[in-house]
This record gives structure tokens, C-alpha cells and sequence, in this order.
């Protein structure tokens, strides 16, 4: 059912006034037809409509007196807050009267203020000449106070001198301060001259109080009264400055003092004083240990004496333990710089270094049971930096150098000249030939670096780095003093008179010292022998070796003149005298250790195969009929036998002797059918590739019965089949040099034939 105009008109104003309203009003009649929908969806449900109906009647009655009550109740409370604010309107009117007419009487009154302006300043000035009044007697008894402050301070009754120093100070200050706020600058100058004397008196109690304290170690274990009194003293001053720079208006002359600071200061000096800025002490070994045992055993009892007694003394604040601890460290690192200055030796350095960074952090000092835990200086600086340290080290290392140097040159020197004493060298248990100098060399180079260990592994090797060079440059005199030996022994063979076994001793002491030197290593893992002082070690035995050779060679070469010849040839005794020979050398040779006796049989060996057949080939014999052939094959193979059973007697394996090319040689000149030569030929020159065109040539020419197309074929075939030396070949051939065939005579215009 719709609404009329008027209706509408008569809402709008309240729709506009109160939108909420409608829009509940609106929600509750949807709400309404939904619920009746769902109800009597059926026609059934119709009968029950009067029971809704009294049921919803009843419910809104009850709503409709609830909002009744709460209406009521609210217009209540707003007709009590009207007449409250109905009340203060009334009272804030009457306060705004009461407060115009003082206004007026103030007003009135303004007149009257003038007079007492004038009487507050006399006010002000009459307080101001009461204080003078009150403080003249202490104005005019300073000086009576600075005469009994001296006393007190000449009977070191400090705490009392001090308050009396306190009180005429704050009098002072206490003016002072008041001229500073009247801008009266000019009258400071004569309260300051007037109290001149406190200057003096406060001069005269510091140096009372820095005596004290620059005998405070020993105080606090005789009498500790004066110290602590010198702490109290000190820390008095401190509050008084405290207080003045807090305050910041004025600060009074002298101020701050600083005391604790200086305190401070003082007992640094003191500590300094006492122990590092001693005359300079001996350089040397036992003047600097004498030193650095002295510097330990007072610190240690220092040390003890601030954390017993000194600490119960002042304040916990101070924390005089650590300010000690870390003075004592600090002097000691700027000491220490100032000892290695020093020209030091070797023994000063390393006890400088064990000093430092062994002794310094054991329970002997700063880690000793008395001081534990209190004294720890783990969290300082180390005492001596790490490039100090390496910096020292290298010097150290110099030093040691230097020492190793002389005393291995006196040790060379005095080798030397046993070489020429008319003795044999002295002989091991198993009766090798041998001498002190491994044994002195290798004690010297293990005892330094066995003594480095005791300080750092990086000093451990660099002596190790140091002890090597040293060792090899020592191997390298060794052998300029044996080629010196062998260039005097060439000049007189009498001297040495037992060159050989001199020779021999050298040969066990550098197998000895090559067994040696792999223990030097710190590392007990690597026990490798550096490249080239193994090379040095090699050329000491190879130069022995070689004089060694030199005198075998010697004495066979009388012996090897004779080859070839018709009377060796017919059967002579030549070879039987090579191999007493080389049997008396050999029994020498014994007399060294195995390794080096087989390469000494090797040696002399491929000597005698050498120079057996550098006599063949340089002093050619040309067999002039077969029979002369066959009794040159027979030679050669009774000669090369007889000396095979010797080396092999002497304990050299046939596979390692050269003489198998004195066989191989007699089976060229063997060969019956010279036609089959190239192919004979071939097989020589692939087992004994450093052989020439001119030693086979040479070869040919001792048969005698080769032909020109022969030659010619078998040096083709040379040529046509070239050989290269297996690694590990021992040359034979290639150290003999054969006669150059003389050319054929020509005349000026002729043919040559």
C-alpha cells in the first residue's frame, strides 16, 4: 500500500535528519518477510498465525518498556550535567571579577614597588659584607694556615696537611668565584697574590706524594700507611675536579690537578726506571743472560707484591694488576729493541729469542703459579712482533753462518794436512778407512739446528736452509783441496806418502756424509737430499774416483806400452804383471765401503779395457799371414779371459764388465771369410754404438787380408745403418782416438795412385 504526498513530505525531513533510522527500519521489515515466508510457505501453517501473533505483541510490549526505561535514565543524567555546567558558568564569572579587581590594585600599587627595589640591592649588599665579616678571620689567618700546613707536611702528616689545603683552597676559589660573576677580573689578581703560598704548598705535597709512590713496592710490604694515604689523597683531588668540570662555571686556577693520572705516570717512571735504564750491559753471551735473569726474578717478585699487597691498597677501579702487568710489558718490548741495537753475538741473539718468546710465557715468569690467573698478558701485544722476530732470526742465522763457515774451514785445514803426515788414516772396527771430519761436520751442523728447535720451528729451518748451503759450499773446498792434492801429488808421486788411502778415507767420509745428511731434516717424514747438494756430494766421489784411476792408470801404462808386440804377441807375461796390478789396487780399495769399492771395480775395469784397447787400436799391429791372425785371436782371448776371472774374482758381475768388447773385437778379427764382415760388423756396431768409421777401419787394417771392395761395403753399410747411445750406455770406443791415416804423396801436376 503506497504513501500519500503529505506522508512523503512528512518523512522526508525526518529520513534526511535520521537515515540510520530507515535503513534499520527497512533491514527489520525484510527480516520480517523472511521469516514469515519461511513460516507459512504452506496454507496449513495459516492456523497457527494467532499464536505469532500474540507471541511477537508480547515481545515488542517488552522491547517498547526496556527503551522507555533507558530513555528515562539518559534524560536524567543530561539534566544533571546542564545544571552542573549551569553552576561553573556562575563561578568562573565570579573568578573574573575577583581577578579585575586585583589587577586595579596592583595597578595602583606600582608606585610603591619603585621604593622597594632600592631596599632589596641594600638587601643584597648588607648579606654580601656579612659574609665578608663572617670569613676575614680566615682571610687574615692564611698565612697563620700556610706556616702550620709546612709544619704538617715537613711531620708527613699528609691527611691533615691536605684538609687544611682543602679549606684555605676552597676560601679561595670560593672568592674568586664571586668576582667572576661581578665581572671584577681585576681584583682577581690580588686574591691570587694574596694566596700565592698554596702554589708552593701544593708543589711541596705532590712531591711528597710522588716520592710515595715511586716507593710504593716497597712501602706497601714495610709500612703501607703512607701509600694508602697517598691513594686517598689522590682521590680526593679527583672528586674535587670531578665536581669543578661538572659544574663548568668556573674553574679555578690549577684545575684539574690530575692526580690519579699522574699517579699513574709515576709509578711507570718508577717501574721503567728501576729496571730499564740500567747502563748498558755486556753484549756477550754471559753479561746479557746475567741481565735477562735479573729483569725475571724482579718482575716475578714485582709482580707478586702488587697482586698481594699492592691491590688490597687502592681503589678496585685503579686496576693497578693490569696497569702494572702492561707497563712491565711495554718496557720490556721498547728494552728489548734497544738490546738488539747491540752488535750481539750469536749466544746473545739466541738467548735474546729463547728469552722472549720461550722463558717470558713459562711458569717461570709471566705464566708462574703466584701470578696465575690474575696476571695474564695472553691479551697484550706480543712482546716481540713477528717481523721482529724473523728480522732477529735472520740476524741469528748470520751469526751462526759465519761461526759454521770458520769452523769448518779450520776443520778442511786440518785435513788437509794429514793428507801429508807420514801416518795412514785411522780405521773403523770393520777396517775402513776414514777420518773425524763427518762425524765434527755433522755434529756442528745437527747441534745448531737441534738448538734452534728450542726456539721456533721457522728458525729450526732456517738454520736447516743455512746448515745445507754451508754443507754444500764446504763440499765444494773439499774438492778444490783435493785437486790441490792431486796437482802436488803429480809433481812428487812420494807425496802423500799415503795418498791412496787419504784417497779412500774421503771416498767413506762422503759416503758417510751423503748417509748423514737426510737426518738433518727437522721433519723426520722428508728425508729427501737436496738436488744439488747431492750433486756436490757426487763430484767430491767422482774426483776421488778420478785420482784414484789417475794413479792405477799410472801404473799400468808402462805395462800397456808393450801392446801390441811380437814378443807379447809370442807369449809373454804382460797381462799376468796388469793383473798384480790391479790386484794390489784392488786390495786398496777394500779398505772402502761397498757401494763405492763396486764402482771403483767398475771403474778401474772399464779403464783397463780402455786403455787395452786404445793399445790395439793406436799402435796397430797388421797380421801378415793367417797364422800370425790366429795367434793374435789367441792372445786376445787368453788376455781377456785372464782378466775377466780377475775382475770376476774381485766380486764384479760379468754383465757389468767392459771386457766382453775385447771378445767381441778378437771375433772381427777372427773371422775366417772376410766377405761376411759387413754383416759381422753390424752386430759389433749395435752393441757398441760409439764405435767410429775410423776405429773399424782401423780394425780392418789389423786383419791384414781385407780388400778395397770389402772396406768399402762394410763402411757403406756404417753408413747406411747410423746408431744412437741407449740411456745408460757406457761409452768404450768413443774416449779412443785412432791414427789419422797419412794421405798419399802428390806431386805438383800428377794423379795421386
Amino acid at each position: 500500500m503506497g504513501m500519500s504526498a503529505e506522508d512523503e513530505r512528512a518523512a522526508s525531513p525526518r529520513d534526511e535528519e535520521w537515515p540510520e533510522a530507515e535503513k534499520a527500519e527497512k533491514l527489520a521489515r525484510g527480516a520480517a518477510l523472511k521469516w514469515a515466508s519461511g513460516v507459512f510457505y504452506r496454507p496449513e501453517k495459516l492456523e497457527g498465525l494467532g499464536h505469532y501473533r500474540r507471541r511477537e505483541t508480547q515481545r515488542n510490549s517488552s522491547i517498547q518498556s526496556r527503551l522507555k526505561s533507558t530513555v528515562q535514565s539518559y534524560l536524567e543524567g543530561v539534566n544533571a550535567g546542564l545544571e552542573q555546567l549551569r553552576s561553573a558558568a556562575q563561578e568562573v564569572q565570579s573568578v573574573c571579577q575577583d581577578l579585575g579587581a586585583a589587577r586595579w590594585a596592583l595597578l595602583d600599587s606600582a608606585d610603591h614597588f619603585q621604593g622597594l627595589q632600592q631596599m632589596r640591592e641594600l638587601m643584597e649588599e648588607h648579606v654580601q659584607l656579612a659574609s665578608v665579616v663572617q670569613v676575614l678571620p680566615q682571610i687574615f689567618s692564611v698565612h697563620e694556615v700556610f706556616s702550620h700546613i709546612l709544619q704538617l707536611l715537613h711531620g708527613q702528616h699528609l691527611l691533615e696537611a691536605h684538609v687544611e689545603l682543602m679549606m684555605v683552597e676552597q676560601l679561595r676559589d670560593d672568592i674568586l668565584s664571586q668576582l667572576h660573576l661581578r665581572g671584577l677580573s681585576s681584583a682577581q689578581a690580588t686574591v691570587l697574590s694574596y694566596f700565592s703560598g698554596l702554589q708552593d704548598l701544593n708543589e711541596s705535597l705532590a712531591r711528597q706524594l710522588w716520592d710515595i709512590v715511586g716507593s710504593s713496592l716497597r712501602l706497601v710490604r714495610e709500612d703501607p700507611v703512607l701509600f694508602v694515604t697517598a691513594v686517598r689523597i689522590i682521590e680526593r683531588e679527583e672528586k674535587i675536579d670531578d665536581t669543578l668540570l661538572l659544574e663548568a662555571t668556573f674553574l679555578p686556577p690549577g684545575r684539574p690537578k690530575g692526580w690519579r693520572q699522574k699517579f699513574y705516570q709515576v709509578l711507570q717512571d718508577t717501574i721503567t726506571g728501576a729496571h730499564f735504564h740500567a747502563p748498558c750491559m755486556d753484549a756477550e753471551g754471559p753479561g746479557l743472560a746475567k741481565h735477562l735473569a735479573a729483569l725475571q726474578k724482579g718482575i716475578v717478585s714485582e709482580l707478586r707484591v702488587v697482586k698481594d699487597l699492592m691491590v688490597q691498597c687502592v681503589p678496585a677501579h685503579y686496576n693497578i694488576l693490569s696497569v702494572c702487568t702492561a707497563t712491565y710489558h711495554q718496557a720490556l718490548t721498547s728494552h728489548l729493541q734497544e738490546i738488539l741495537r747491540e752488535d750481539l753475538d750469536k749466544q746473545g741473539i739466541f738467548l735474546l729469542l729463547e728469552w722472549a718468546l720461550r722463558v717470558y710465557h713459562s711458569p717461570e715468569m709471566m705464566g708462574h703459579p703466584d701470578l696465575l690467573p690474575e696476571v695474564d698478558v695472553s691479551a697484550l701485544d706480543p712482546l716481540m712482533s713477528s717481523e721482529l722476530v724473523d728480522q732477529t732470526e735472520r740476524r741469528y742465522v748470520m751469526k751462526v753462518k759465519a761461526s759454521v763457515f770458520e769452523w769448518m774451514q779450520r776443520t778442511l785445514e786440518v785435513e788437509f794436512k794429514e793428507w801429508f803426515t807420514e801416518e795412514e788414516p785411522e780405521t773403523d772396527h770393520q777396517g775402513f778407512f776414514q777420518s773425524a771430519l763427518p762425524a765434527i761436520v755433522m755434529q756442528m751442523l745437527n747441534e745448531n739446528i737441534q738448538v734452534a728447535s728450542l726456539i721456533t720451528d721457522s728458525l729450526q729451518q732456517k738454520i736447516y736452509n743455512m746448515a745445507l748451503e754451508e754443507l754444500e759450499a764446504f763440499l765444494s773446498r773439499l774438492r778444490e783441496a783435493l785437486v790441490q792434492c792431486g796437482k802436488e801429488h803429480q809433481q812428487d808421486r812420494a807425496l802423500p806418502k799415503f795418498y791412496i788411502s787419504h784417497l779412500l778415507a774421503v771416498l767413506n767420509n762422503n759416503l758417510a756424509l751423503s748417509n748423514s745428511v737426510s737426518s738433518l731434516h727437522p721433519d723426520t717424514a722428508c728425508r729427501e737430499v737436496p738436488a744439488s747438494l747431492q750433486a756436490a756430494l757426487d763430484r767430491i766421489q767422482k774426483k776421488a774416483t778420478q785420482l784414484l784411476l789417475e794413479e792405477l792408470l799410472l801404473d799400468l801404462q808402462p805395462l800397456c806400452l808393450q801392446l801390441p808386440s811380437r814378443k807379447w804377441l809370442s807369449g809373454s807375461q804382460l797381462v799376468g804383471s796388469m793383473c798384480e796390478v790391479i790386484d794390489k789396487y784392488a786390495k786398496d780399495f777394500s779398505r772402502v765401503r761397498k757401494p763405492v769399492f763396486t764402482l771403483l771395480l767398475a771403474e778401474s775395469e772399464l779403464l783397463v779395457a780402455n786403455q787395452y784397447l786404445r793399445a790395439l787400436l793406436q799402435r796397430k799391429m797388421v797380421c801378415k799371414s793367417r797364422e800370425e791372425r790366429g795367434q793374435l785371436c789367441h792372445r786376445l782371448l787368453q788376455d781377456a779371459t785372464q782378466l775377466r776371472e780377475l775382475f770376476c774374482g774381485l766380486g764384479l758381475d760379468q754383465s757389468q764388465q767392459s771386457l766382453e768388447a775385447v771378445f767381441a773385437l778378437r771375433e772381427l778379427i777372427c773371422l775366417k771369410d772376410p766377405a761376411l764382415l759387413s754383416l759381422e760388423v753390424l752386430g759389433f756396431i749395435t752393441k757398441y754404438p760409439d764405435v767410429s768409421d775410423e776405429h773399424i777401419s782401423t780394425l780392418l787394417d789389423i786383419r791384414g787380408d781385407v780388400s778395397k771392395e770389402v772396406r768399402h761395403v762394410v763402411l757403406e753399410m756404417m753408413a747406411q745403418h747410423p746408431q744412437d747411445l741407449p740411456e745408460g750406455y757406457r761409452p768404450i770406443f768413443s774416449t779412443i782416438l785412432v791414427p789419422v791415416p797419412e794421405l798419399p804423396f802428390c806431386l805438383r801436376k800428377g794423379k795421386c795412385a
